[in-house]
């Protein structure tokens, strides 16, 4: 996503990038309840362990755990409810093909308000294995040293 005027930010996942290969992704409007909204607008939620599913022609996002609203007695919601991703029908059905592919999964990578809406970025990805992490860190950490010897070499 690039930056954008008017974009604030409230949860990334940063640990899917870390668990996924990252293949495509898309954003898409979240349909939520009044004091789901205000729970956002305070930062009360929490995606690292959520995933989205196609149903019925249809997106939900499951695993999303919004906290109640302090003030909204009553009126609160079930944290955990599924809640439907808002898509268009052309990336509902191209969601569905790449879904329907061996070990590919859809994951939220981080959620946010666009001028004023909120929004998720949906993943398309695969997962990796042990070794790939592995991989990863160690790629992070050599580059992470040769950062640490230019810094010092130019000092």
């Amino acid at each position: 996503m690039a930056k954008d005027e008017g974009v604030k930010i409230i949860s990334d996942n940063r640990k899917a990038r870390h668990d996924y290969h990252i293949l495509d992704t898309l954003e898409a409007g979240i349909a939520l309840q009044g004091t789901e909204v205000k729970s956002l607008r305070l930062g009360k939620v929490n995606i690292r362990d959520s995933f989205a599913r196609v149903k019925d022609g249809e997106v939900f996002l499951h695993g999303m755990h919004i906290s109640p609203y302090e003030h909204g007695n009553r009126f609160n919601h079930d944290p955990l409810r599924i809640r439907k991703l808002l898509l268009h029908k052309r990336e509902i059905q191209r969601l569905i093909g790449k879904t329907k592919e061996q070990g590919l999964t859809l994951i939220p990578l981080r959620l946010y308000f666009k001028r004023g809406r909120a929004k998720v970025e949906l993943a398309v990805a695969q997962g990796k294995k042990l070794y790939d992490k592995r991989e990863t860190l160690a790629r992070k950490d050599e580059a992470r040293r040769v950062e640490r010897a230019i810094k010092d070499r130019f000092r």
